[in-house]
């Protein structure tokens, strides 16, 4: 019997880095995800085909059952060792799925381009852990580490405040659409930013409690004024604090400094998608400059 299993994208707005130590963030999950279809077979095997977006195939292995068991994995690249970690882990977590079986065929499909940097991986931790009846947010301990907020994204079908509280997700799900929507755009950079780097630069910075503070205050400023004035003032607060912390200037200033409105980074700074806020549409302004993914909120958040 086929199972199928999905989980949703994720942006994060507010409290990005910050979120690793118990900041509150607002995160929302996307329209785009990927699913996970498993079906059992009679090979010893786990044959896993991955597909992008565009049908094509982006990693085909085939994985005995017998080496996921044991962790002994061999001649894997990269993209098939992580895999193998991950399912590795996750028979740890419950051995009962593949010692009681004699394989499976496991197809997944992005709905996203693999590089936009939406959740590709968050996506198939949760749908793994679905698979094998897992907690995800332990199986991505185990295994890429970082805040959760993306699982909690994976998890929930509206805009959602998370908080990781003593390693323990905190997860509030609100009713968010923004007064200026209309005026919200998320534009790629052409580049996907690696989050365990961006978190290991991170680490390096010194946090204080204060500073936690001021995010979970702009985050529930967000919540409280999202008019376009008092959203483009938060967002450049933001942007301007997180600059201070990281010693990174903000991309704004550094590749769209003649933009008529306002640039925020999302989730790692240096790559993924940035959110302009700008009264007109900006699609010539972005694409005289090589950016040319840009979606408007509507068809970018759910």
């Amino acid at each position: 019997m086929q199972k199928r299993f999905y989980s949703n994208g994720k942006l994060l707005i507010t409290s990005e880095y910050l979120v690793l130590d118990g900041a509150t963030a607002l995160a929302l999950p996307t329209k785009f995800g990927q699913d996970l279809v498993v079906e059992e077979t009679q090979n010893q095997t786990i044959a896993w085909t991955s597909y992008e977006v565009d049908g094509g195939i982006w990693m085909e292995v085939h994985l005995s059952i017998e080496s996921i068991i044991s962790g002994h994995g061999n001649n894997l690249n990269p993209q098939e060792e992580r895999l193998f970690s991950i399912l590795h882990q996750a028979h740890l977590m419950n051995p009962n799925l593949l010692q009681n079986t004699s394989g499976f065929s496991v197809e997944t499909h992005l709905g996203f381009p693999k590089l936009w940097g939406l959740g590709s991986s968050s996506t198939l931790i949760n749908n793994v852990a679905q698979w094998f009846d897992i907690d995800a947010y332990q199986l991505l301990e185990r295994t890429f580490g970082g805040s959760g907020y993306d699982i909690a994204c994976a998890q929930h079908n509206s805009a959602i405040l998370y908080r990781k509280h003593q390693n323990n997700p905190e997860i509030q799900e609100i009713d968010f659409e923004p007064a200026c929507a209309e005026h919200i755009y998320f534009v790629y950079l052409n580049q996907k930013q690696d989050s365990r780097k961006a978190i290991e630069t991170y680490r390096t910075k010194n946090q204080t409690s204060k500073n936690i503070t001021v995010f979970n205050t702009l985050t529930q400023d967000v919540l409280a004024q999202n008019d376009f004035d008092s959203l483009s003032q938060i967002m450049h607060k933001h942007e301007e604090l997180l600059s201070e912390i990281l010693e990174i200037k903000p991309v704004q200033e550094t590749l769209f400094n003649d933009f008529n409105g306002t640039i925020k980074s999302l989730g790692g700074w240096g790559g993924d998608f940035v959110m302009a806020l700008c009264k007109s549409n900006p699609k010539d302004y972005f694409a005289a400059k090589g950016f040319t993914t840009i979606l408007p909120y509507s068809e970018m958040i759910q």
